[in-house]
């Protein structure tokens, strides 16, 4: 049974996602605030946290730091619940890790959907290493078993949702793939247009790609459509 860590020092909307995911067949662990809430990660190692921003003494953006600079913890999914809405406060906290941002007031159903898709993503390895999908470009291979990226004699360690955005430029090679699309396709749910997500990601595999290319570039933006991969 998957277990869910939820950190949130508002009881009432804490107990509500606690009894909702619980009728999803969820085991769902509290925590109040953020010290006891990082305790409890490491302690229980929750296969997601849902994570609210605003609290006293230690914030969700730190909490989020601590775990995923924890050897123990640094994999496990975070989604962040806050009333934090401006586009600065999602950068940060895609900047420091968290792999969702759901801004409050938020719909329950729409909170269980992010769940189920952090849970999915986050327990299988991409459907590409089971699949025939292509694995090998050029001087590319992709290595979904390890969510690695090899350029010639280097590899670079990706996270699961960039492994799975570089997946699907990879198997597009040549054609756009839409913001739109990506958005669709990697987080499992029709969200709104929120192109910052999916720049902030691409900011981060680039980084990672540039470090093994040896200066070659390989995601090319189309500015007002997408990112296409050029090999």
């Amino acid at each position: 049974m998957n277990k869910i860590l939820v950190i949130d020092d508002d009881s009432a909307i804490n107990e509500l996602i606690k009894v909702n995911l619980e009728l999803c067949g969820y085991k769902v662990i509290q925590a109040f605030d953020g010290t006891t809430g990082f305790a409890m990660c490491k302690q229980e190692l929750p296969s997601c946290v849902i994570l609210d921003v605003m609290m006293p003494e230690v914030d969700g953006f730190t909490v989020a730091q601590r775990i995923r600079k924890n050897a123990g913890t640094s994999e496990i999914p975070i989604l962040m619940l806050t009333a934090l809405s401006q586009v600065s406060d999602k950068v940060n906290g895609f900047n420091i890790g968290v792999d969702d941002y759901l801004v409050k007031p938020f719909d329950m159903e729409e909170l269980q959907v992010r769940v189920r898709a952090l849970l999915k993503r986050s327990r299988q390895i991409p459907e590409s290493a089971s699949t025939r999908d292509l694995l090998t470009l050029g001087e590319i291979t992709l290595l979904p078993e390890t969510y690695c990226v090899k350029i010639n004699d280097k590899q670079a360690k990706l996270t699961p949702i960039e492994f799975e955005i570089f997946n699907l430029l990879f198997q597009n090679h040549g054609n756009m793939v839409s913001s739109a699309q990506l958005l669709k396709d990697i987080w499992g749910y029709a969200p709104d247009d929120d192109i910052e997500t999916i720049r902030v990601h691409i900011r981060h595999l680039r980084t990672k790609l540039d470090k093994i290319s040896n200066g070659k570039k390989y995601i090319e933006t189309i500015y007002g459509g997408g990112y296409k991969l050029v090999v």
